[in-house]
């Protein structure tokens, strides 16, 4: 038991560590792709990449279906049906990786006439050899499915997030020197096949040696499925919503019009990214808490004040970084990413600005399926995302890169803010005027930090790194004093002042 709460204490860390981890390579790694690969090649690599990305909609699911079966066989100690079990998945990924192999030969055929209107000749002959790699990668990835829902069954979070965390460090080591040589795109997408192959080879050891892990085919129970199936169905619509979500601009704008303007999108989209991983650090360690108060029918009040907290941590939090990447993070980009990526900014603020409000009320997602009644979010996150695609079309095709995120911010607005919150009060029956009313002191605060920032931007200009990491601070300094004075509520002061004792004694 007590190695068991060490794996949960120390997996969750190194979620942390991971996310941070993954961000900071990505903010290194990222200018320095863009300066060796120009604007043209690195958009051609994210346009090859989610395009490709569609074929992961294979699983169908199927991932997030496991634990709940190995559980309901572990419970009852049946050993022989586990092992069946494995038998029965592993069959099922290996035939998906095929299917990705065939769809994925007929896409890559298809590649002149899927981009024919916005690449020339010698960037399709190019993207084919990308969806060639990716292709193999993305079929790899389908029998690893198994390995890793396996040892995500045993709660054996260590070897997982070390596991992780060595592949995205390994990520940039093994690219930048064929990067340098002169091997384009094509380092990034072999890179990355060369550690999913590592990443599936020290799973299956792992799972094989150390877990021992057991197959058996003779007896299989395939009815097993049916009921997979229908457990799996409304996730594998959230998945379609996320790829066309966050992927779908690419792809538009890759067809109406060039790599270029992939690759701008692709820069602003990025901090979105960034504004995602920070959401989630923060709500899924909350994950179990709900669960368990839902489990003791706990009452509709309390699952309210939860919600109402979480979303304020989370908004204190993200409202921050909003607000600082609009004032700031122009020059940000034009430093980091460097000259061409002007739009890149509006491109950012567009997606997140709407994204700000689904992001603190994340948790609400949870609450949702431990009541059982996440089907509605499914459907109707697919009608919106569809919407998304409706009207992103056009707006590519006029106003590039900014009508791509402004298509998206409206299906969001749409669909995450106005449906979702009518969602929240009337069938989930969580306070969502006590929630927003919550948000008011933090955002007095926030307010008064913004005004200081916009003087001190006036006044002193931000033209250099020193002058960026100064006015950072200093808004930073201004927006944490004023959430002191007047932002925080009484329990949240307490604990400022118990982490200030604790720090002063140590």
């Amino acid at each position: 038991m007590h190695k068991q709460v060490n794996q949960l204490k120390m997996g969750t860390i190194l979620s942390y560590v991971s996310i941070g981890v993954q961000n900071l390579i990505a903010m290194i790694y990222t200018p320095v792709m863009l300066r060796l690969l120009g604007q043209n090649e690195y958009g051609l690599y994210q346009l090859g990449n989610s395009t490709v990305a569609y074929l992961s909609l294979l699983s169908f699911g199927f991932g997030s279906s496991y634990v709940r079966f190995f559980y309901q066989y572990k419970v009852n100690n049946e050993e022989e049906e586990i092992r069946k079990l494995n038998s029965i998945f592993l069959l099922v990924f290996c035939t998906l990786a095929a299917v990705c192999i065939v769809i994925g030969s007929g896409m890559i055929v298809s590649a002149d006439l899927l981009f024919k209107n916005g690449l020339s000749g010698a960037e399709i002959e190019e993207i084919r050899w990308l969806m060639v790699v990716l292709v193999i990668t993305t079929a790899l990835t389908f029998p690893n499915i198994i390995f890793d829902c396996y040892i995500t069954a045993h709660e054996k979070y260590i070897f997982q997030r070390l596991l992780l965390i060595a592949v995205n460090v390994l990520n940039p080591c093994l690219a930048l020197p064929l990067l340098l040589l002169g091997c384009g795109s094509m380092s990034l997408v072999l890179a990355n096949l060369v550690l999913s192959l590592l990443r599936v080879g020290f799973n299956i050891i792992y799972c094989i040696k150390k877990l021992n892990m057991k197959f058996q085919f003779k007896g299989m129970e395939l009815h097993v499925l049916k009921s997979v199936g229908t457990f799996s169905f409304y996730i594998f619509l959230n998945e379609v919503v996320n790829q066309i979500n966050w992927n779908v601009g690419k792809f538009i704008l890759g067809v109406v019009q060039n790599t270029g303007v992939v690759a701008i999108f692709s820069v602003g989209s990025q901090f979105n990214q960034y504004f995602l991983n920070m959401s989630s650090a923060v709500s899924n360690v909350f994950i179990p808490r709900v669960n368990k108060m839902v489990a003791e029918k706990q009452s509709d009040h309390s699952l309210s004040e939860l919600f109402t907290k979480i979303g304020r941590i989370q908004y204190i939090i993200l409202a921050g970084v909003l607000a600082g990447y609009l004032i700031y993070g122009k020059f940000f980009i034009r430093k980091w990413a460097g000259e061409g990526y002007d739009v890149a900014y509006y491109v950012g603020a567009i997606i997140m600005i709407p994204t700000l409000v689904p992001l603190i009320q994340n948790i609400g997602i949870e609450i949702q399926r431990a009541k059982n009644k996440h089907k509605f979010r499914s459907i109707a996150y697919f009608i919106i995302a569809i919407l998304n695609l409706i009207i992103t079309i056009p707006l590519s095709q006029k106003f590039g890169a900014i009508g791509s995120a402004t298509g998206t911010a409206v299906a969001t607005c749409v669909g995450n803010i106005v449906l979702m919150n009518w969602y929240y009060q009337k069938k989930i029956h969580l306070d969502i005027p006590a929630f927003f009313q919550s948000m008011l002191k933090p955002t007095a605060a926030l307010g008064v930090a913004c005004v200081e920032g916009i003087i001190v931007k006036l006044i002193f200009g931000v033209e250099s790194w020193l002058a960026f990491f100064t006015q950072g601070v200093l808004f930073l300094v201004v927006y944490f004093i004023c959430l002191y004075c007047f932002g925080f509520h009484r329990e949240e002061r307490e604990q400022v002042e118990q982490i200030k004792r604790r720090i002063f004694r140590r």
